[in-house]
């Protein structure tokens, strides 16, 4: 079997580094997991967008580029945790849109972005975890991170409607959707193997004792 890169795409609090863990474990493959805890703006960011959009984004665009490149060189099989793409398309898209964002900032991101990107290779697979508002809000306060109990359920939409526009216009590779509203793979095995025999069918493993497919 070759290697293989699988990316996990989602709102905040939609279950990516849960999957993503969840996956590494099952397939013996290697997690890269999203750097929040060493994103050094990330709670200056939430009390002051405008202020520290930029550099917050920016460490987290090198972070994923840094990621990115890791696992493609990575000798196995990888499973990746937000992708360098949603960075881009979602977050710093959304902030500039809120005017959270000046227009210079946005453009020197892009530009950063797009001259790095067209050398990195695309994953095979992406898992998108589709969630409502309040799903993610649920979400959000059961893990209880201080920072991200002041988010506002407006923000949480606006990333919710970028985040469908930009899985909607993916072409690079195959899309697995799940909608979270209705699967808990974390405490019900039956909706974890579900989304072992969508990766499955997407990747063309052998298949594994699931029945069905998510969505």
């Amino acid at each position: 079997m070759r290697d293989y890169f699988i990316a996990i795409a989602g709102n905040i609090g939609a279950g990516k580094s849960t999957l993503t863990g969840m996956l590494a474990r099952n397939l013996g493959w290697q997690p890269f997991y999203e750097a929040n805890d060493e994103n050094p703006y990330l709670e200056d960011f939430y009390r002051d967008m405008r202020r520290w959009s930029f550099q917050s984004q920016a460490f987290f665009l090198s972070k994923r580029l840094e990621h990115h490149r890791q696992l493609v060189d990575y000798p196995g099989s990888v499973v990746q945790d937000r992708t360098v793409y949603e960075d881009a398309e979602v977050f710093a898209r959304n902030l500039h849109r809120r005017d959270e964002m000046t227009a210079r900032d946005y453009q020197t991101y892009r530009s950063l972005y797009g001259a790095i990107c067209q050398f990195l290779p695309p994953p095979d697979l992406v898992i998108y975890l589709q969630a409502s508002v309040d799903t993610l809000l649920r979400h959000i306060a059961r893990r209880g991170r201080d920072f991200e109990q002041t988010i506002q359920r407006q923000y949480v939409a606006d990333l919710n409607g970028l985040y469908d526009e930009w899985i909607d216009g993916w072409t690079a590779s195959p899309v697995l959707r799940v909608d979270m509203n209705r699967y808990d793979f974390q405490h019900d095995d039956a909706d974890f193997q579900m989304i072992l025999a969508g990766v499955d069918h997407h990747l063309g493993f052998s298949p594994r004792r699931a029945q069905g497919q998510p969505d």
